[in-house]
């Protein structure tokens, strides 16, 4: 081999090898699709909506919202999770919902959540607040266990679905109030629904989120017990937290992040992550989200991980336990 052709060849696959980088460095050089899995409107679909269109403007590419609803958002998630890992599809999910979803209907679902997606960052994280209908003589998470114990099978309490964080909050509750307090569940399909029949009592409590409920609670229609939160939050700032009430260790939100296909370029997730984490830490984002009941919650992909591993393992517990079935 002559030494020209050994420098030709040399300089070839030198050049193919920077070829991926090149390609990692041009990206995004076309419209990302962002799938919610649900119906416009609610939490998931907000927080999408605010994120797209902050990265968008960052990116020189458009972020577009696409929503996919049905069966409890599992069918967008397994689009997504069976998309070209190539960092043009992400999901934008509801990641408390989908970590019990893993458990719940694990027999269904067609996509593995910590296999088939990988997370790119957490976004938001929409708090929960324990209400009661203001006829329901107790002013206290204390005086509301209290009242379980005194009235075994009576105290009612509504849920938005049996999969929903709001079910799952209600069963923590029946676990931490000592010897599984004896609760009657009321399923409902939607929050909607569920905040109604509480305000004019046909149920008497719910866990429920905020942005759902502080309307109720402001209007003096619903009285709020505690929040679910480590801290105290500024939407309810008078509402002290489950650990104030002597539940150390009682925390729920529903949380929500973007992930990728599994096999997604590292490159490509690192540059999103960043991305995002510099769209979150905007202070307009963080009102636009706050608006809607939302706290930003940027993480790096492995805390993202982490999250997702320790709510599928806190919500499989919870499952097991509590023998609860999917609709």
């Amino acid at each position: 081999m002559t030494r020209s052709v050994f420098v030709t060849i040399a300089r070839f696959a030198v050049a193919v090898a920077f070829l991926p980088a090149l390609a990692f460095a041009q990206y995004p050089n076309k419209p990302i699709k962002l799938v919610v899995p649900y119906s416009p409107g609610g939490a998931t679909d907000v927080i999408g909506r605010v994120l797209a269109q902050a990265l968008s403007t960052q990116l020189g590419q458009q972020v577009v919202v696409e929503n996919r609803a049905g069966a409890g958002g599992n069918i967008g998630a397994e689009s997504v999770a069976k998309a070209a890992p190539d960092g043009y599809t992400l999901l934008m999910g509801a990641m408390t919902s989908h970590s019990i979803m893993a458990t719940l209907e694990k027999g269904s679902i067609r996509y593995d959540l910590q296999k088939d997606l990988v997370p790119v960052s957490m976004a938001g994280s929409v708090p929960l607040v324990w209400v009661v209908n203001p006829d329901l003589p107790v002013k206290n998470m204390k005086e509301l266990v209290a009242y379980a114990k005194a009235n075994p099978g009576k105290l009612t309490y509504a849920s938005s679905g049996a999969g929903a964080p709001q079910r799952m909050c209600a069963e923590l509750l029946r676990r931490m109030g000592g010897s599984q307090l004896d609760m009657v569940h009321v399923p409902y399909k939607g929050s909607g629904p569920a905040m109604t029949d509480l305000v004019s009592g046909q149920v008497n409590t719910m866990c429920e989120t905020v942005p759902a409920s502080i309307g109720f609670i402001k209007a003096g229609r619903l009285r709020a017990l505690a929040v679910t939160t480590p801290q105290r939050i500024s939407m309810l700032p008078d509402v002290p937290t489950t650990a104030e009430e002597g539940m150390a260790g009682y925390e729920v939100a529903s949380n929500f992040g973007v992930a990728a296909p599994a096999g997604t370029p590292k490159p490509v997730i690192d540059k999103l992550n960043a991305e995002i984490q510099k769209a979150l830490a905007k202070p307009e984002v963080q009102q636009q989200l706050l608006d809607q009941g939302a706290y930003a919650t940027p993480t790096t992909p492995e805390q993202a991980q982490a999250r997702i591993k320790a709510e599928i393992d806190k919500w499989a517990k919870v499952i097991k336990d509590a023998d609860i079935k999917a609709d």
